[in-house]
């Protein structure tokens, strides 16, 4: 079979790539590369262009060996792609699904002792506060605050007046400001007044 224009140009290039002329591989790159890359991106690589790297390492490793014209030059390079290919989704399959750690997803995270007991000390001071309160203040406030409902839905939930709700809300706050006030200590000195 005669040789064409665009064979004997391959070959060349082919030739070249085979002594070492970096710009004879970069043209065989920027040949097969884009289909390469859109080979293992439809075939469901995870990282195609890290792999195609790959597969060009491994093909101009290999460059010094390889006999033929441009045809069975795509044929080796897709070659390679695919088992690099196979390879990646073996090992995917050996290892099961990875996704990227974060700080804010990692269940191993713990805040710190400090944290801990601070948030057991709000906790227990509000539930002191709510258990000083009648029942049926105690579960306005709670469904209000902790369950966030609004006073029709808790009027809802307790089959109360929405009017009877309001009022144990607002009984129920005024005894937890007299209860605050005096669990507090004062921020200044006592004033003149008191003494």
């Amino acid at each position: 079979m005669p040789q064409t224009p665009a064979d004997s140009s391959f070959d060349a290039v082919l030739a070249a790539a085979q002594a070492g002329a970096p710009w004879a591989c970069r043209e065989l790159w920027e040949g097969h590369a884009p289909a390469v890359a859109a080979f293992l991106t439809a075939r469901g690589s995870r990282e195609p262009d890290d792999l195609t790297s790959e597969v060009f390492l491994t093909v101009f490793d290999r460059l010094g060996a390889f006999r033929g014209d441009a045809a069975a030059f795509r044929s080796f390079v897709f070659s390679v792609a695919y088992r690099r290919l196979v390879d990646e989704l073996r090992m995917r399959s050996r290892r099961g699904e990875t996704e990227q750690l974060s700080v804010a997803s990692d269940p191993r995270r713990a805040s710190s002792a400090e944290d801990e007991a601070t948030a057991r000390l709000g906790d227990a001071a509000a539930l002191r506060l709510l258990d000083g309160l009648p029942a049926d203040q105690r579960d306005v406030m709670v469904l209000r605050i902790v369950a966030d409902l609004t006073v029709e839905q808790v009027a809802g939930v307790l089959g109360k007046r929405t009017g009877a709700v309001k009022a144990l809300q607002r009984r129920a706050l005024a005894r937890l400001a007299k209860n605050l006030g005096e669990t507090r200590t004062p921020a200044a000195g006592p004033d003149d007044s008191e003494q």
